[in-house]
């Protein structure tokens, strides 16, 4: 009687019949599978391909060895075919001693032979001569693509560099004429005195402008010297002491201890002047009610990089800003260059560091310096702290 069965004269239905197969085929699909487990586990590729899966350089030597042993494997077949081949024609000339039939056989057989030949011998190495000059040929309208689109990339930020000189140099030039103009016209005015004020302050301000934009351009390394932050920062803010007292606004100091690294003092120096002096002016020009700069610092957990944040509790900037404040001669100040953010971002990836804008500051405006221990000078190329940073004239 068969299992589960409890009449065998009981016919049996397609779908019992149909149901049984699949049980079956599923049993044999498990075995196999546990055959094909236990014959990788016994050689190590189980263990070869979690290995490969971590390592990028096991998967390219594995994929290298494969592609080896192909080839051999293609080479010693056609040895193998090759020497059949001649044993055959040997043996054939030594029993029937035709050498027609010998010839005639060697010209059809010798047909398989060459194309094995090429098969195994020629088309490898012309399959990847044909694969290098085609990923070469991409590669080269790759990067004819990629010069193309940096130089329109470059040409547009000239055209916008230019662009912005010009306004900002114009401007001034133009208002200073006008007031030469108006002395001109009545040389014994007794606003001459006040117009000759104004119009030195307009060449004042295209002369600050232009020594600005020449020590952004210029490619000067800082010196690199034992620095400890801390007493940085509080050198900064005794040397804008006044000006914050005058404003209303106090500086706070909030250190977790030393900060000893290696930099250009007075590069930094300027860096935190020019976000100290920005941040009074945005809050006195907004009309913060109780003003206040606070300025921390301290290490990241690693150990190795050093940070630095000032704080201010003003009307904070603006979304469509915050890209914007970085670029040259971009300015929300009457009187400001707009070059002194662009001169602190660069002064601090020439140590090897980076300046952001915090974008969750609940009030204010939050930037943060992060600066590695022990920089090192970077390339000129990559851009320094062309002429010491910004100064304290500058904003943002």
């Amino acid at each position: 009687m068969a299992p589960g069965r409890s009449d065998p004269d009981e016919p049996v239905s397609r779908a019992e019949r149909r149901a049984a197969r699949r049980a079956e085929r599923t049993l044999r699909k498990a075995a196999r599978r546990a055959r094909r487990s236990a014959e990788h586990a016994g050689r190590g590729d189980g263990r070869d391909a979690v290995y490969e899966s971590i390592d990028p350089a096991a998967r390219a030597d594995r994929r290298l060895l494969r592609r080896a042993r192909r080839r051999a494997h293609r080479r010693l077949g056609f040895v193998t075919h090759f020497g059949t081949y001649a044993a055959t024609l040997a043996l054939l000339l030594v029993a029937t001693r035709s050498v027609r039939l010998v010839v005639f056989v060697g010209l059809a057989w010798g047909i398989g032979v060459f194309c094995h030949y090429l098969w195994a011998l020629v088309a490898p190495g012309l399959r990847d001569h044909w694969i290098e000059r085609e990923v070469g040929a991409r590669s080269a309208r790759d990067v004819a693509s990629e010069r193309r689109q940096v130089e329109t990339r470059s040409r547009r930020s000239m055209e916008d560099l230019s662009a912005s000189i010009a306004h900002e140099i114009r401007n001034p030039i133009t208002a200073a004429k006008s007031l030469v103009q108006q002395m001109g016209e009545d040389p014994a005015s007794q606003e001459n005195l006040e117009y000759a004020s104004l119009a030195l302050s307009e060449l004042d301000r295209v002369e600050r402008s232009i020594s600005h934009l020449l020590r952004y351009a210029r490619e000067e390394e800082p010196r690199f010297e034992p620095v400890e932050l801390r007493a940085l920062a509080r050198s900064a803010v005794e040397g804008l002491r006044d000006r914050a007292a005058s404003a209303g606004v106090p500086i706070e100091l909030d250190f977790d201890g030393p900060l000893a690294m290696r930099g250009d003092p007075e590069k930094l120096r300027r860096v935190l002047e020019n976000l100290i002096v920005n941040a009074i002016d945005a809050m006195v020009g907004a009309g913060t009610p109780a003003p206040r700069i606070r300025i921390s610092g301290g290490t990241s957990l690693s150990g190795d990089e050093l940070w630095l944040r000032v704080a201010d509790e003003g009307p904070g900037i603006a979304a469509q800003e915050r890209e914007r404040i970085w670029s040259p001669f971009h300015t929300t100040r009457a009187d400001g260059t707009g070059l002194g953010l662009a001169l602190s971002r660069k002064t601090v990836e020439a140590h090897g560091g980076r300046i952001e804008l915090a974008a969750d500051a609940p009030v204010g405006a939050v930037f943060e310096i992060t600066l590695p221990r022990h920089a090192e000078p970077r390339d000129a190329g990559r851009g320094d702290g062309a002429g010491a940073g910004a100064s304290a004239e500058d904003r943002r």
